[in-house]
């Protein structure tokens, strides 16, 4: 039997054919506008790390579990990467003393993550990764937190769509000790239980509670703060860091006009050890897709993994693009990419010379329009029909009879408009303006910008 290799990609990895790459460099492209319009600057690291990198950070069982990982031909066990905060932590720490701070950087990296597809979550995903390192303030909490919401709100996104939850990792350890009589490793077994609440029975919640030493009252005072607001919860430990903190942030929020895309949520944990103050995270407020997008937080430590005694502090959260693409799809905040935009095919006849054809393509070019040469020699009907399913604008006619006179119609496929132009004036015919007309191809072929 013969053996026939499969066609679909490997589970939980996409193809992207260029309707997807359309739609992904488009909302790539508004997000880096977005970040670098608030002075965020863009890093890359690479694909492999090594695995103990992933171990020191969220310990070995799962760092195992969760990434690609193998020996490779030296001996060293390496892993690709499942997530891009141990890499930027580790290029922070490599040159600390020579860096500028405080820091503020981007990425948009590919990872890959070994865990079960399900809607919202693949094994391969590119991650928009947002830091600032080296401010210690609730300056850095709330200019994360605003690089969010604009980067949402460059979509097209209001507040009716989506809620940033915020609490804070240190008022919420003092607020358990406060409820419970805890310890700061009492506190930190009760946020697991908070972490896991809404994804099992409520029965399950309490057990989980119960198990820990809290007693019926105690769990009843911490379900109340579930439904107080910052200035409520935060009078239950007014002398807290972390109280403190908070009010700070949601007094700035309130005055820059960020506090209607916000709320305090006591239940926000982030189940990562390492966040130590501000954690926060993006919900879709849509019925259908009412979920967590994505979230982050401070993490003060993390630096300190690869340089003693570092003390460099840090904010940042992480957006996957499947959940993002799922936000913009929900709300048909994806614009469709082929309306309004000029895309012109030069037809061709078999009497024609090739040269007079590319003399018209390279006066397009000059002129900033999207053109194409048809490549083949297939009947004039069937390349009207390759423009209208490729969804070009305009198609360019040039017979003998056109070429004699210097002229080219053009027939807009949209209005079935059709205009006689002078080959010299095609391009004021084209307004796109995309590249300005004094500049030669040439020039954008050499990387000549104006």
């Amino acid at each position: 039997m013969d053996f026939k290799l499969s066609t679909q990609p490997y589970k939980g990895t996409r193809d992207f054919y260029p309707r997807e790459m359309r739609l992904r460099n488009w909302f790539f492209g508004k997000i880096r506008d977005a970040l670098e319009l608030a002075c965020f600057e863009e890093y890359e690291g690479p694909m492999l790390e090594s695995l103990d990198l992933y171990a020191a950070k969220s310990g070995e069982e799962l760092a195992k579990e969760q990434t690609y990982n193998f020996e490779d031909r030296g001996g060293r066990s390496l892993a690709i990467r499942p997530e891009m905060t141990p890499t930027v932590a580790r290029m922070v720490a490599a040159k600390m003393g020579e860096l500028n701070y405080p820091l503020k950087w981007f990425s948009i990296a590919n990872m890959y993550r070994y865990e079960r597809p399900q809607r919202g979550r693949l094994r391969e995903f590119w991650q928009l990764n947002v830091d600032i390192f080296g401010c210690d303030t609730f300056e850095a909490d709330l200019d994360v937190i605003k690089s969010a919401i604009t980067v949402l709100r460059a979509f097209g996104a209001d507040e009716s769509m989506f809620l940033v939850h915020i609490n804070n990792r240190r008022f919420f350890n003092d607020a358990i000790a406060a409820i419970a009589g805890t310890d700061t490793e009492g506190a930190r077994r009760v946020s697991k239980v908070v972490d896991r609440k809404n994804k099992v029975p409520r029965e399950t919640y309490e057990a989980d509670l119960k198990a820990l030493g809290l007693t019926d009252e105690q769990i009843a005072k911490i379900d109340a703060l579930y439904t107080m607001n910052v200035t409520e919860a935060t009078a239950l430990c007014p002398d807290s860091v972390g109280a403190t903190e908070l009010r700070a942030l949601f007094d700035a929020l309130e005055k820059t006009g960020l506090a209607k895309y916000c709320t305090f949520d006591f239940g926000i944990i982030r189940g990562l050890d390492y966040y130590t103050g501000t954690v926060f995270e993006v919900f879709d407020n849509a019925p259908e897709n009412n979920r967590a997008m994505f979230g982050g937080g401070r993490y003060d430590n993390l630096v300190g993994l690869f340089q003693k005694n570092a003390s460099i502090s840090g904010v940042g959260y992480g957006m996957g693009d499947v959940t993002l693409e799922n936000f913009l799809t929900t709300h048909n905040l994806i614009p469709d990419f082929n309306v309004g935009k000029t895309k012109v095919l030069i037809t061709r006849f078999a009497d024609v010379p090739l040269e007079a054809y590319n003399q018209i393509a390279d006066t397009l070019f000059s002129s900033g329009v999207r053109a194409c040469l048809y490549l083949g020699n297939k009947k004039f009907g069937k390349q009207i029909d390759f423009a209208a399913k490729e969804h070009y604008s305009h198609v360019i006619i040039m017979g003998s009879d056109e070429l004699a006179s210097g002229t080219v119609k053009v027939k807009n496929l949209g209005t079935r408009e059709e205009n006689v132009v002078k080959i010299e004036a095609l391009d004021s015919f084209f307004t796109d303006g995309a590249v300005p007309s004094d500049i030669t191809w040439d020039d954008i072929m050499n990387g000549v910008k104006e």
